[in-house]
């Protein structure tokens, strides 16, 4: 039998970070599943995610705040939200909370597959 990894994508988080983690739990060439862990991180002012792949993203535990380009204001993100982001739409991370852990899993997908 293959080994069959495991793990948990809230367990032994880092306190704070200098920047975003990112994980790549799996990939292929039409898609890429990650967690993703802020401890208050943003994007920068004036910048903007614009990605080749449709994004649709869960959040797991902390809160944030994700802001669409064209919106008059960010849209809050508590556990269990979850969000589809078509390629190419942009956007930008307003909040992330500072005092915990806040742990999205993104799942990028190819839309032309």
């Amino acid at each position: 039998m293959p080994e069959i990894p495991t793990g948990n994508l809230v367990q032994d988080l880092p306190e704070h970070l200098r920047d975003e983690r990112f994980d790549v739990l799996l990939e292929t060439p039409r898609l890429k599943l990650e967690p993703i862990v802020s401890t208050g991180q943003t994007t920068p002012e004036g910048e903007w995610y614009d990605q080749d792949r449709d994004e649709w993203v869960v959040l797991l535990q902390g809160g944030a705040q994700l802001l669409f380009e064209g919106e008059p204001a960010p849209r809050p993100l508590t556990p269990g939200d979850h969000v589809l982001i078509p390629a190419h739409v942009r956007h930008r991370v307003t909040w992330t909370d500072p005092a915990q852990q806040t742990v999205w899993l993104a799942l990028h997908v190819d839309p032309s597959a």
